[in-house]
């Protein structure tokens, strides 16, 4: 269970930074995807409740 959920925060984290550098943005306006910190804290997050 607890690998699983390694497993699945780690390729959220791999997901949002993934995003941020292809899609990003471009004005630094968007709250997400415009600090590669935050958009990678987003999508561990996200790859947490995946794992549910």
């Amino acid at each position: 269970m607890t690998i699983r959920l390694f497993l699945f925060a780690a390729a959220g984290a791999a997901a949002g930074y993934a995003y941020h550098r292809l899609v990003g943005c471009r004005t630094g306006a968007c709250m997400i995807t415009a600090n590669p910190w935050v958009s990678t804290l987003y999508g561990a997050i996200l790859g947490v409740f995946a794992s549910r």
